[in-house]
């Protein structure tokens, strides 16, 4: 009794101090962001019409951000779309990729016979092959994905060629020598020391993949937030263009949480605090 007595004084200053921690790292990713944000744009504000510059080349944020919401409705629709080949682009790379990395550095005959021939295909530009795309494809939904899915590959493939590879053979030996089969040394040794490399390149393939669904958009499509960004082009609309350029951004931001969050749920033992 009287050593739990004891221990209580001692556990209730830690739990407050891992919730005040807790508070701090929030207030770093979040709050010191939004204001540095907010410094911006009210420097944009003042600053575009103090020094004479008009409206149809630069318009201030309260013109834009009143377009994103009198037109809510319409880039909603645009970003829907725009949202759902970057997710279908970037998990197909991912399913792809990070199995195709773990067979390429098991059997070692296919790196060297395969992974050349990916790095080849690689080094050849996917904007230039875009319109390729949209003479074989059409102008629906698979040519953005598959642009998206393109770019998104090969960062993910390294990544996972990367971590699996980082692994010590002592620990492989180790693993054997206790009597680990082979799908418990994959499971429980093999994927948590790659994961590390795998989301490094998970987190670059989610930058890649908004550009390869703009860059489809861009090439032949009649819908997203691509399609909206020339139309609004053409007619010169500053407003209708930056507004769909805070809905990409928020949609990108959106998609890095996700992928950061999906990294604390699988590596909770590189949790913080």
């Amino acid at each position: 009794m009287t050593d739990e007595v004891a221990t209580r004084p001692t556990q209730q200053p830690n739990e407050a101090s891992q919730a005040q921690g807790r508070v701090g790292a929030w207030t770093s990713a979040v709050a010191w962001p939004l204001a540095s944000f907010a410094v911006l744009l009210l420097a944009w504000q003042w600053l575009v019409p103090l020094a004479g510059i008009p409206e149809y080349i630069l318009p201030v944020p309260s013109a834009f951000f009143e377009r994103l919401w009198s037109d809510r409705a319409l880039i909603f629709q645009h970003t829907l779309v725009t949202g759902n080949e970057i997710v279908l682009g970037f998990l197909m790379a991912a399913v792809i990729s990070i199995p195709l990395g773990y067979i390429i550095v098991s059997v070692k005959i296919l790196e060297k016979a395969i992974y050349p021939v990916i790095v080849f295909f690689q080094l050849v530009p996917k904007i230039a092959i875009a319109p390729l795309f949209v003479v074989w494809f059409g102008f629906g939904l698979f040519p953005k994905v598959l642009l998206t899915f393109l770019l998104c590959f090969f960062p993910t493939l390294v990544a996972s060629m990367t971590g699996f590879r980082a692994l010590d053979e002592r620990v492989l030996y180790l693993t054997r020598s206790m009597g680990a089969s082979a799908w418990q040394t994959f499971r429980y040794v093999r994927v948590p020391a790659a994961l590390t490399y795998i989301f490094s390149g998970l987190k670059v393939s989610a930058v890649f993949a908004a550009t390869g669904a703009i860059v489809g958009e861009f090439v032949g499509a009649n819908a997203g937030l691509g399609y909206l960004l020339l139309r609004g082009t053409s007619f010169l609309d500053m407003p209708l263009i930056f507004a769909c350029l805070v809905a990409l951004s928020l949609v990108g931001i959106l998609f890095s949480y996700l992928v950061d969050g999906l990294e604390v749920l699988l590596m909770p033992w590189q949790r913080k605090g």
